[in-house]
């Protein structure tokens, strides 16, 4: 069974595996994909960095098309040490010059503690070296990761940085104050 907005007849069929359904549907992409002919230095020079969460399509929320923007996610969209990592190289390389985060509601990271690593450790024997960044009140967490991106050494522009919070039921965007 299907959980997607927009399932189709060929994308839903018996036997294989999801990933093997994933390269059958990359490969009737590729019959007809015709090369865009861009560079790897986005349109519209912002960077969004956001949650993995699946309720959240990023370029059809935000009117993004193919080559406007860098997007970086992972699970709360949480402004890591490898965040940092990737929105340098946006900014240094590739010419990003905003930063946009989103955030949104009913996150899973709401739900979780740092027990999650002591748990990690007792299951597996050895502690990540991350940490989960839970958090219980989303507005703030936003204001934390606007902060981490406006005062980072290694990012050239931080005057244009701001953070929004998706609501997941409504689709729409509410901007965060950073103070």
């Amino acid at each position: 069974m299907s959980t997607s907005a927009h399932p189709s007849a060929d994308a839903i069929r018996t036997g294989g595996t999801v990933t093997d359904r994933l390269v059958e549907a990359n490969e009737r992409y590729a019959s007809r994909f015709t090369d865009p002919g861009m560079d790897a230095r986005p349109v519209l020079r912002v960077a969004v960095v956001a949650c993995m969460d699946a309720r959240l399509d990023l370029h059809s929320a935000l009117g993004l098309e193919l080559g406007d923007c860098h997007t970086i996610r992972n699970a709360g969209g949480v402004v890591t040490d490898d965040v940092i990592r990737s929105l340098t190289i946006s900014q240094r390389a590739l010419g990003t010059r905003s930063v946009m985060l989103v955030h949104h509601t009913g996150c899973g990271l709401e739900s979780l503690t740092e027990d999650f690593r002591h748990e990690l450790e007792d299951e597996v024997g050895q502690r990540p070296a991350w940490a989960v960044e839970a958090f219980r009140d989303v507005d703030q967490d936003v204001r934390q990761s606007m902060q981490r991106v406006r005062t980072s050494p290694f990012l050239l522009h931080s005057d244009d940085v701001r953070g929004f919070v998706f609501d997941v039921t409504t689709g729409l965007l509410r901007e965060i104050d950073p103070a």
